[in-house]
């Protein structure tokens, strides 16, 4: 797939199987985001790929009470792999740009190998309370990580959907 065409076509999924992804896409989709830009070239990042069940109720619920939402809600979307990412706090302000960048990665990524990827936001606030705290140190992260986003992933469940028209007046060209 030519990068143009795919970065105009990848689109946000919300519904996804629940057929695992395949150990060799996740590999691929983990690449991508390993070799996005960083500030200085630090690579700040600290991936964790969850793709068990009892992970992704942890984080579901976490989602969940930083929201504020009902119990029922599903944040991740059910997705089958949630990719978190975290950045070291000590490359301020520069980690959560550069793990921004993995996270796009990741997802363009992903598109590429025909599977569903949606940004999922909160992470930074939620990894922030004692309940977040204590999520990473289960997973065995330090304190001097901060969350930045998440990426859920899975075959989609319906086709990609077409991309809304981009908004006039966005650009400015000066000669």
């Amino acid at each position: 797939m030519e990068t143009l065409e795919a970065l105009k076509k990848r689109r946000s999924i919300r519904k996804y199987k629940p057929e695992q992804i395949k150990d060799d896409e996740l590999g691929a989709i983990i690449e991508a985001g390993l070799y996005a830009p960083t500030a200085i070239g630090r690579q700040p990042w600290k991936f964790v790929v969850l793709q068990n069940q009892e992970d992704l109720d942890a984080l579901t619920l976490l989602n969940v009470h930083f929201r504020k939402a009902p119990e029922t809600m599903k944040p991740y979307y059910g997705a089958p792999t949630v990719i978190v990412v975290f950045g070291d706090k000590g490359d301020e302000p520069f980690y959560e740009y550069d793990c921004t960048l993995a996270l796009g990665n990741m997802m363009n990524a992903a598109f590429d190998l025909g599977i569903g990827s949606c940004w999922i936001w909160g992470e930074k606030q939620m990894f922030e309370t004692e309940e977040g705290r204590e999520l990473m140190e289960k997973w065995g992260l330090s304190a001097n990580l901060g969350g930045v986003g998440a990426i859920a992933l899975g075959y989609p469940d319906g086709d990609f959907p077409e991309a809304a028209p981009r908004r006039e007046g966005t650009v400015i060209i000066r000669k």
